[in-house]
């Protein structure tokens, strides 16, 4: 092989590891999800990117809160969602896979909104932005996106260390939570609505 061919070659292999792991990755990744007092602390085992707990298994989370992003001096806790489902989302603008995933972010509040009928949300998207250190730019994002799911402005993403430890690096990263606000799936990549109705919806349901 040339050295021309050998060095695209190189160049392609180094741009697949890059879109695998979306914005950034981990590389202190422990081997299971575990329970350490009762509460949630996440590892990633084998560098999975796809994280599921079963019901027995769940571990609450503190609480969480921040600034909201869109309401400036308004807070945003965790529990002004009492049981509901809450899918939380790490995301930035500047996130590639971010962007790409708000339209399937939307859908999935725009189900869980409307899913309960008349007896009301059954569940939200909860985003925590990070990164983001100019809060005009993100708030565009929103606005021109059409998002009307609530957003935490954290740019030093502190709640990282709120989720059991999920690693800051790995943006985006979703975080479906059953009614309870224990973490029933992880995901460190884009998600799909799809990905995450299929363990969302389900949870509506469980006693």
């Amino acid at each position: 092989m040339s050295r021309t061919r050998l060095a695209a070659a190189m160049t392609a292999v180094a741009l697949a590891s890059v879109t695998l792991v979306a914005c950034g990755e981990d590389s202190t990744a422990g081997t299971d999800a575990v329970a350490v007092g009762g509460t949630f602390q996440f590892h990633s085992p084998g560098g999975q990117t796809e994280i599921f707990y079963d019901q027995a298994d769940r571990q609450p989370l503190p609480e969480i809160s921040g600034d909201s992003l869109m309401q400036e001096g308004t807070t945003i806790s965790l529990s002004d969602f009492e049981d509901q489902v809450v899918v939380l989302n790490a995301w930035g603008q500047w996130c590639a896979p971010c962007r790409s995933e708000s339209d399937d972010l939307q859908a999935i509040q725009d189900e869980l909104q409307t899913a309960g009928g008349a007896a009301g949300p059954v569940g939200t998207v909860l985003g925590i932005n990070v990164r983001d250190y100019s809060r005009e730019i993100a708030q565009d994002f929103v606005t021109d996106n059409g998002l009307t799911y609530p957003s935490i402005y954290d740019p030093p993403f502190m709640t990282a260390a709120a989720l059991g430890g999920v690693p800051a690096s790995v943006i985006p990263t979703t975080i479906i939570l059953d009614r309870q606000h224990r973490p029933a799936a992880v995901f460190l990549r884009e998600v799909t609505a799809g990905d995450v109705l299929d363990v969302a919806l389900p949870l509506v349901d469980e006693t």
